[in-house]
């Protein structure tokens, strides 16, 4: 995606030193700051802490943390001991991602098998590219197959606005190019279509007022930032046509783990009546998963991101503290939509309903692992 006229994905080797460089996303919108990850606990840091975030990104994210891990392997300690250790740690990064789990197998069995030290660096190169172009290209056939979607909403309002609102960030920085969730509405955006997002904050890290808003600007999608809980009320008052979310986890029987706040805006959509859908490529299906709700592990992360907030001071970007320094504080990361509150998947290979046999059909070759 172009950021001031700058050709930029969120991650990327360094064809001259054969670095992964990544942006750090905690700093923006107020800072670009690009970092090296050097080593597997420079990868796993950048997944903990948020440089990286979004499902596919962290996927690729942890693809290319086993190409580093191969890259930095004792000579000594190359067979699969190291680097299933090594595996092993990257996903234990973050639990709710599936992802990350997905991205490091996927690099590791490409390579278990090879034992020349140089060899097996290559190939792990070569899998991550192949595995963040993968990623991008779902996420180009996501906008193609989701466009439908909103041109249908145009058409019945005469050619006024669609409003879509989205929650969490979903775009390009959460993925490696189009985004899931705001695939379609670029490519709506590319064919003229008028439509106007409502970006929710979403707190507790603002992604969606911070990260949303920024790439929208960037790409001069016309869009308003909301706080968290006013997507009722504009549902409530006609203001919204088009609910579209990504996930980080989703289960073959149509369960979505997404951010914290995605169940509520579910829960409204369907009061009122408006289309809800879930964006996401293949990758994000967990195909061992049946049950959402008991059987997607939540991420619990430090209360600290809920007592403070980071925003621009004069120039600099400060960190103050919100509520009582003495108040306690959770800060559970994602929540579970049932499926029978979403009205269709849309992925790489087209859009389904929210079932396991829709999502079976469209992903035959998963019957037999379900």
């Amino acid at each position: 995606m172009l950021v001031d006229g700058k050709q930029m994905r969120p991650i990327w080797l360094d064809r001259d030193t054969r670095v992964v460089k990544v942006i750090d996303q905690r700093r923006l919108p107020h800072e670009l700051i690009v970092e090296d990850l050097y080593t597997v606990d420079d990868v796993i840091r950048a997944i903990k802490d948020m440089y990286v975030r979004g499902a596919p990104l962290i996927g690729v994210t942890g693809a290319f943390g086993v190409y580093v891990a191969a890259r930095n392997a004792p000579q000594d300690r190359q067979k699969d001991d190291y680097l299933t250790s090594e595996c092993d740690r990257l996903k234990a990064a973050r639990p709710t991602a599936v992802n990350l789990f997905w991205g490091v197998d996927r690099v590791y069995n490409k390579i278990r098998n090879i034992e020349n030290p140089a060899e097996r660096i290559d190939a792990a190169r070569t899998e991550a590219e192949d595995i963040a172009e993968l990623e991008a290209e779902n996420c180009r056939r996501i906008g193609e197959n989701g466009v439908s979607i909103i041109e249908d909403i145009s058409r019945k309002k005469g050619g006024g606005t669609v409003n879509v609102l989205t929650h969490c960030n979903a775009g390009w920085l959460a993925c490696i190019e189009y985004g899931t969730a705001t695939a379609p509405i670029y490519e709506a955006f590319e064919k003229d279509i008028d439509l106007h997002v409502w970006v929710d904050e979403t707190r507790p890290l603002n992604q969606g007022s911070r990260l949303t808003a920024w790439e929208l600007g960037k790409h001069g999608v016309k869009h308003t930032v909301i706080t968290d809980n006013a997507g009722g009320h504009l549902m409530q008052h006609g203001m919204v046509d088009l609910v579209i979310v990504g996930t980080d986890r989703t289960t073959y029987t149509g369960d979505v783990a997404n951010k914290i706040g995605t169940y509520l805006k579910a829960l409204a959509a369907r009061d009122n009546g408006i289309p809800f859908y879930v964006a996401l490529p293949s990758s994000t299906f967990d195909w061992d998963l049946r049950d959402g709700i008991a059987e997607i592990p939540i991420e619990e992360r430090d209360p600290d991101e809920v007592r403070y907030v980071d925003g621009l001071e004069g120039g600099a970007v400060k960190r103050v503290l919100v509520p009582p320094a003495d108040s306690p504080a959770a800060n559970y990361a994602f929540d579970v939509t049932p499926a029978r509150l979403v009205n269709g998947f849309i992925t790489e290979r087209g859009v389904c309903e929210a079932s396991e046999e829709a999502i079976l059909k469209l992903f035959p070759e998963k019957s037999k692992q379900v």
